[in-house]
Protein backbone atom coordinates (compact mmCIF):
# COMPACT_ATOMS: atom_id res chain seq x y z
CA UNK A 1 0.00 0.00 0.00
CA UNK A 2 2.96 2.33 0.53
CA UNK A 3 5.50 3.40 -2.07
CA UNK A 4 8.41 1.30 -0.84
CA UNK A 5 10.49 0.04 -3.82
CA UNK A 6 9.91 -3.65 -3.14
CA UNK A 7 11.44 -4.90 -6.39
CA UNK A 8 14.64 -2.94 -5.81
CA UNK A 9 14.75 -4.14 -2.20
CA UNK A 10 14.43 -7.76 -3.28
CA UNK A 11 17.13 -7.36 -5.92
CA UNK A 12 19.53 -5.79 -3.44
CA UNK A 13 18.80 -8.43 -0.80
CA UNK A 14 19.36 -11.18 -3.39
CA UNK A 15 22.69 -9.72 -4.47
CA UNK A 16 23.84 -9.24 -0.88
CA UNK A 17 22.73 -12.77 -0.01
CA UNK A 18 24.59 -14.27 -2.97
CA UNK A 19 27.71 -12.30 -2.04
CA UNK A 20 27.57 -13.52 1.56
CA UNK A 21 26.96 -17.09 0.41
CA UNK A 22 29.98 -16.86 -1.89
CA UNK A 23 32.21 -15.50 0.88
CA UNK A 24 30.99 -18.15 3.31
CA UNK A 25 31.43 -20.99 0.82
CA UNK A 26 34.96 -19.81 -0.03
CA UNK A 27 35.91 -19.60 3.64
CA UNK A 28 34.56 -23.08 4.37
CA UNK A 29 36.29 -24.53 1.32
CA UNK A 30 39.65 -23.01 2.27
CA UNK A 31 39.30 -24.30 5.82
CA UNK A 32 38.16 -27.80 4.80
CA UNK A 33 40.60 -28.36 1.91
CA UNK A 34 44.15 -27.25 2.80
CA UNK A 35 45.29 -27.78 -0.81
CA UNK A 36 43.06 -24.90 -1.89
CA UNK A 37 44.78 -22.52 0.50
CA UNK A 38 48.00 -22.58 -1.55
CA UNK A 39 46.10 -21.90 -4.76
CA UNK A 40 44.18 -19.09 -3.06
CA UNK A 41 47.36 -17.44 -1.78
CA UNK A 42 48.94 -17.71 -5.23
CA UNK A 43 45.84 -16.19 -6.79
CA UNK A 44 45.76 -13.29 -4.32
CA UNK A 45 49.49 -12.64 -4.83
CA UNK A 46 48.97 -12.54 -8.59
CA UNK A 47 45.99 -10.20 -8.17
CA UNK A 48 48.08 -7.95 -5.91
CA UNK A 49 50.86 -7.75 -8.47
CA UNK A 50 48.35 -6.95 -11.22
CA UNK A 51 46.76 -4.16 -9.12
CA UNK A 52 50.14 -2.65 -8.35
CA UNK A 53 51.08 -2.63 -12.04
CA UNK A 54 47.79 -0.92 -12.92
CA UNK A 55 48.35 1.71 -10.22
CA UNK A 56 51.90 2.32 -11.42
CA UNK A 57 50.70 2.68 -15.02
CA UNK A 58 48.05 5.24 -14.03
CA UNK A 59 50.29 7.42 -11.88
CA UNK A 60 50.86 10.81 -13.46
CA UNK A 61 54.41 12.17 -13.71
CA UNK A 62 55.40 13.99 -10.55
CA UNK A 63 52.59 12.38 -8.53
CA UNK A 64 52.88 9.71 -5.86
CA UNK A 65 49.48 8.09 -6.23
CA UNK A 66 47.35 6.88 -9.12
CA UNK A 67 44.46 8.95 -10.40
CA UNK A 68 42.33 5.81 -10.06
CA UNK A 69 41.99 6.61 -6.35
CA UNK A 70 40.19 9.83 -7.30
CA UNK A 71 37.85 7.86 -9.57
CA UNK A 72 37.24 5.34 -6.77
CA UNK A 73 36.44 8.17 -4.33
CA UNK A 74 33.94 9.65 -6.81
CA UNK A 75 32.32 6.24 -7.33
CA UNK A 76 32.00 5.77 -3.56
CA UNK A 77 30.46 9.25 -3.26
CA UNK A 78 27.88 8.37 -5.93
CA UNK A 79 27.10 5.11 -4.11
CA UNK A 80 26.58 7.00 -0.86
CA UNK A 81 24.15 9.39 -2.56
CA UNK A 82 22.27 6.46 -4.11
CA UNK A 83 22.07 4.68 -0.75
CA UNK A 84 20.69 7.83 0.91
CA UNK A 85 18.08 8.12 -1.84
CA UNK A 86 17.22 4.43 -1.44
CA UNK A 87 16.78 4.79 2.32
CA UNK A 88 14.59 7.87 1.80
CA UNK A 89 12.24 5.79 -0.36
CA UNK A 90 11.53 3.26 2.38
CA UNK A 91 8.03 3.58 3.75
CA UNK A 92 7.25 6.59 1.58
CA UNK A 93 3.60 7.45 1.24
CA UNK A 94 2.60 7.91 4.86
CA UNK A 95 0.44 10.95 5.52
CA UNK A 96 -0.71 12.87 8.57
CA UNK A 97 -4.29 13.53 7.43
CA UNK A 98 -6.89 10.83 6.95
CA UNK A 99 -9.79 13.02 5.82
CA UNK A 100 -10.30 16.69 4.99
CA UNK A 101 -13.38 18.68 4.07
CA UNK A 102 -13.85 22.28 3.00
CA UNK A 103 -17.32 23.76 2.91
CA UNK A 104 -17.44 26.89 0.82
CA UNK A 105 -20.10 28.65 2.85
CA UNK A 106 -18.34 31.99 3.01
CA UNK A 107 -16.36 31.26 6.15
CA UNK A 108 -12.64 30.54 6.13
CA UNK A 109 -11.14 27.30 7.30
CA UNK A 110 -11.31 23.58 6.68
CA UNK A 111 -12.02 20.48 8.74
CA UNK A 112 -9.29 17.85 8.85
CA UNK A 113 -9.05 14.55 10.70
CA UNK A 114 -5.50 13.69 11.64
CA UNK A 115 -4.37 10.18 10.88
CA UNK A 116 -3.06 9.77 14.43
CA UNK A 117 -6.58 10.24 15.82
CA UNK A 118 -8.03 7.43 13.72
CA UNK A 119 -5.00 5.20 14.23
CA UNK A 120 -5.05 5.52 18.02
CA UNK A 121 -8.83 5.13 18.23
CA UNK A 122 -8.82 1.97 16.12
CA UNK A 123 -5.84 0.53 17.96
CA UNK A 124 -7.42 1.16 21.36
CA UNK A 125 -10.69 -0.43 20.20
CA UNK A 126 -8.89 -3.47 18.78
CA UNK A 127 -6.76 -4.06 21.86
CA UNK A 128 -9.91 -4.11 23.98
CA UNK A 129 -10.87 -7.34 22.22
CA UNK A 130 -9.54 -10.45 23.93
CA UNK A 131 -9.00 -12.08 20.55
CA UNK A 132 -6.42 -9.46 19.51
CA UNK A 133 -2.90 -9.69 20.88
CA UNK A 134 -1.34 -6.79 18.99
CA UNK A 135 -2.43 -4.23 16.40
CA UNK A 136 -0.64 -1.72 14.19
CA UNK A 137 -2.47 0.94 12.18
CA UNK A 138 -0.80 3.27 9.68
CA UNK A 139 -2.14 5.75 7.14
CA UNK A 140 -0.87 5.79 3.56
CA UNK A 141 -1.83 7.48 0.32
CA UNK A 142 -3.12 4.93 -2.18
CA UNK A 143 -3.87 6.24 -5.68
CA UNK A 144 -4.26 9.75 -4.34
CA UNK A 145 -6.62 8.77 -1.50
CA UNK A 146 -5.62 8.33 2.17
CA UNK A 147 -6.22 4.79 3.38
CA UNK A 148 -5.52 2.64 6.43
CA UNK A 149 -3.28 -0.37 6.68
CA UNK A 150 -4.35 -2.46 9.66
CA UNK A 151 -2.14 -5.31 10.80
CA UNK A 152 -3.39 -7.48 13.66
CA UNK A 153 -1.94 -10.46 15.48
CA UNK A 154 -4.72 -12.64 16.94
CA UNK A 155 -4.25 -14.99 19.83
CA UNK A 156 -3.61 -18.65 19.21
CA UNK A 157 -6.72 -20.51 18.09
CA UNK A 158 -8.73 -17.46 17.04
CA UNK A 159 -10.29 -17.94 13.56
CA UNK A 160 -9.04 -15.33 11.06
CA UNK A 161 -12.56 -14.67 9.74
CA UNK A 162 -13.66 -13.63 13.23
CA UNK A 163 -10.82 -11.14 13.47
CA UNK A 164 -11.58 -9.81 9.98
CA UNK A 165 -15.24 -9.29 10.92
CA UNK A 166 -14.32 -7.39 14.06
CA UNK A 167 -11.89 -5.15 12.22
CA UNK A 168 -14.44 -4.52 9.47
CA UNK A 169 -17.08 -3.53 12.02
CA UNK A 170 -14.72 -1.01 13.61
CA UNK A 171 -13.77 0.43 10.22
CA UNK A 172 -17.44 0.79 9.28
CA UNK A 173 -18.03 2.63 12.56
CA UNK A 174 -15.13 4.95 11.72
CA UNK A 175 -16.60 5.59 8.26
CA UNK A 176 -19.89 6.62 9.88
CA UNK A 177 -18.06 9.04 12.16
CA UNK A 178 -16.05 10.77 9.43
CA UNK A 179 -18.83 10.56 6.85
CA UNK A 180 -16.90 8.79 4.08
CA UNK A 181 -15.57 5.37 3.17
CA UNK A 182 -11.89 4.81 3.82
CA UNK A 183 -9.78 2.37 1.77
CA UNK A 184 -8.49 -0.30 4.12
CA UNK A 185 -5.98 -3.13 3.83
CA UNK A 186 -6.31 -5.72 6.61
CA UNK A 187 -3.35 -7.98 7.33
CA UNK A 188 -3.81 -10.86 9.79
CA UNK A 189 -0.50 -12.37 10.81
CA UNK A 190 1.08 -14.54 13.43
CA UNK A 191 4.22 -14.37 15.53
CA UNK A 192 6.08 -16.21 18.25
CA UNK A 193 4.34 -13.94 20.75
CA UNK A 194 0.95 -15.05 19.44
CA UNK A 195 1.95 -18.73 19.47
CA UNK A 196 3.17 -18.43 23.06
CA UNK A 197 0.13 -16.48 24.21
CA UNK A 198 -2.60 -17.80 26.49
CA UNK A 199 -3.75 -21.17 25.18
CA UNK A 200 -7.48 -20.74 25.74
CA UNK A 201 -9.63 -20.40 22.66
CA UNK A 202 -12.27 -17.75 22.19
CA UNK A 203 -15.79 -19.19 22.27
Amino acid sequence: MNETPRVLNRVLLTLIGLLLIGVGATTVALAAVPALAGSWHALTRGAGVGIESVLDATTLPGQRDSWLWIVLALVMLVLIVLMIAWVAQQGKGRVGTLAADYNDDGGPGAVELGSAVAEQALKAALLEREEILHATITTYVFRGTPGLRIRVLPRKGVPPYLVAEQVSDLVEALDLVIGRETPVVISIGTSARARLGRPERVH
